[in-house]
């Protein structure tokens, strides 16, 4: 049987234009498969599609944005130098120095900060025209960075501690718990080793995910009651479109708040004597 293509949002909305509450066809509720995208084009079997522009287009956007803020810094800062500075501070003392301590947080500032802009624009293309779509609802983006952080995690405290320091830092040794001792370290290791990244992760895709459901439900639904008197309704799923929109807006900015400070964190753990 041949498999059928899949079909993204933006192609959804063109398809169900013409489906309106008075056409005798069924509200076409948005599914799984508005996130799903047909490949942009093929190299060696390698499919190249949507969110994969738009992860390297997050990249691009963060990369230009820091060149023309800092590339030619000022003692009298600039208007993008000044938002530059605001964002890159923010994160610094807000998130790394209230973690780490200056002294020790500072080699940690570049990567924090990297990581807090590199999650953050790609939840906002959401809401941006012609894109549409948080990249980090795609469960294997936020996987992928919270893999990232784990690996820097475990590496830290065993290079901080030792081998046998490390797995007594990551099991939550304490001899002083007597008799219930192994439950603990069997509990802290699954904790720290098997449910700690992947909660990171899941976080932010599952509030990204979530998020563009809601924004697809009352864009379509505008559309979808868009005929004779369901116009009064469609009005109403647009002003909630508008309000998702601006709630989505907020969201985007915590959760890639909340991911960096996890990351934080982490980090400060790996360095303390035990979690």
């Amino acid at each position: 049987m041949q498999k059928e293509p899949a079909v993204s949002a933006d192609l959804m909305l063109a398809s169900e234009a013409d489906c309106h509450i008075f056409s005798g066809c069924g509200f076409p509720a948005p599914g799984l498969n508005s996130f799903i995208f047909r490949p942009l084009f093929t190299v060696g079997g390698f499919e190249f599609n949507k969110t994969m522009l738009l992860a390297l287009l997050s990249t691009l956007v963060i990369v230009v944005f820091f060149w023309m803020a800092f590339g030619r810094a000022k003692v009298v800062p600039g208007k993008l130098q000044m938002i530059g500075e605001a964002g890159y501070d923010f994160i610094r003392r807000g998130v790394v120095y209230e973690a780490l301590g200056k002294k020790e947080g500072e080699k940690w500032v570049p990567f924090i900060v990297s990581l807090f802009f590199f999650v953050w624009i790609m939840n906002i293309w959401a809401v941006i025209p012609l894109a549409q779509f948080p990249v980090t609802s795609i469960i294997s983006y936020p996987l992928g960075l919270a893999l990232l952080v784990y690996v820097l995690w475990v590496g830290l405290t065993f290079k901080r501690h030792g081998w046998t320091g490390g797995w007594k830092n990551l099991s939550g040794y304490d001899k002083s718990l007597g008799p219930i001792l192994p439950l603990i370290m069997a509990l802290e290791l699954l904790q720290n080793l098997v449910v700690r990244p992947f909660t990171h992760a899941v976080r932010l895709f599952a509030n990204m995910f979530a998020g563009h459901t809601l924004l697809l439900l009352f864009t379509i639904a505008s559309w979808y009651l868009l005929n004779g008197i369901g116009i009064v309704y469609a009005g109403v799923s647009f002003v909630m479109t508008v309000i998702m929109t601006a709630f989505e807006l907020f969201i985007q900015a915590v959760q890639a708040y909340v991911f960096v400070l996890l990351a934080t964190n982490y980090v400060q753990g790996a360095m303390a004597e035990g979690h």
